[in-house]
């Protein structure tokens, strides 16, 4: 029988979850929480990292994501989730500076204590869950990857986030509401 790591039991969120509040410390300093956007009609939690090389070939994806949905009222939040006494280059001080050199136009949070990704069931970097900010709290409707081909944008074929929220915010049926993360395991 093949051995299985601790992260790939993760349960946690599934579509039509309602998602719990959280806040995290952001690279300026500042906790943020989903409750503090209040005219947001959802949110791409984005879990990933300074280190993984995936999560490295996602970035201007994610800059890129964050521009056109946030103007929609569906802002980026990216978390780290990773163990900075594991994986040091996701430390705190790294992830500032990660996010001044790329520049980007979202938070960018630490998960201190390794809290936040076992509620999601995170398990890789990156890992996408599209909420849609209801009455009844901040409903799960995609959980997985960005896209499907993390080392040549220009050969992607199914952008599953973009399908989502533009699914999500026109109000029909996202047609695949779950992929395979593809990217490095959360370092724990």
């Amino acid at each position: 029988m093949a051995s299985i790591k601790n992260n790939e039991l993760a349960s946690g969120y599934d579509i039509g979850d309602i998602a719990t509040d959280f806040s995290l410390k952001n690279v300026d300093g500042e906790m943020v929480s989903l409750s503090n956007y209040k005219d947001a009609k959802g949110f791409l939690i984005i879990f990933t990292c300074n280190t993984c090389p995936y999560a490295v070939a996602y970035e201007d994806r994610i800059i890129l994501l964050d521009k056109k949905y946030k103007e929609m009222g569906v802002p980026v939040i990216a978390i780290n989730p990773n163990n900075p006494d594991v994986k040091p280059g996701d430390s705190f001080d790294k992830m500032k500076i990660r996010a001044k050199e790329k520049r980007f136009t979202f938070p960018y949070l630490l998960d201190e204590g390794q809290k936040i990704y076992p509620q999601y069931g995170a398990s890789k970097t990156p890992h996408i869950y599209l909420l849609e900010k209801t009455k009844k709290g901040n409903i799960v409707k995609y959980i997985g990857a960005i896209d499907d081909n993390y080392q040549d944008e220009s050969k992607v074929e199914d952008k599953y986030v973009e399908n989502a929220v533009d699914a999500m915010l026109a109000g029909e049926e996202i047609e695949v509401t779950k992929t395979r993360a593809i990217g490095c395991s959360i370092k724990v």
